[in-house]
């Protein structure tokens, strides 16, 4: 999971996530990360258009968004 979370925040590359809220929702977004800690990983939302906080613990998949190759530059 490391390895892709640090390749999302070198080369701007999206990854899609499938999310557990604290209130027992899952939720799938696609995300590119800007920060990784032990905790959290802080990255740009694609769906909700702005930087949001995941708790890793919460991040049920993780993969690559192969739908789409394009880059996003923020």
């Amino acid at each position: 999971m490391d390895g892709l979370l640090l390749r999302s925040i070198e080369e701007n590359i999206p990854l899609e996530i499938i999310y557990l809220s604290q209130d027992k929702q899952i939720s799938q977004r696609k995300l590119i990360v800007k920060e990784v800690n032990d905790e959290y990983i802080r990255a740009y939302c694609l769906l909700r258009k702005q930087i949001r906080t995941f708790r890793r613990e919460n991040i049920l998949s993780l993969m690559p968004n192969t739908r789409s190759n394009n880059r996003f530059l923020h």
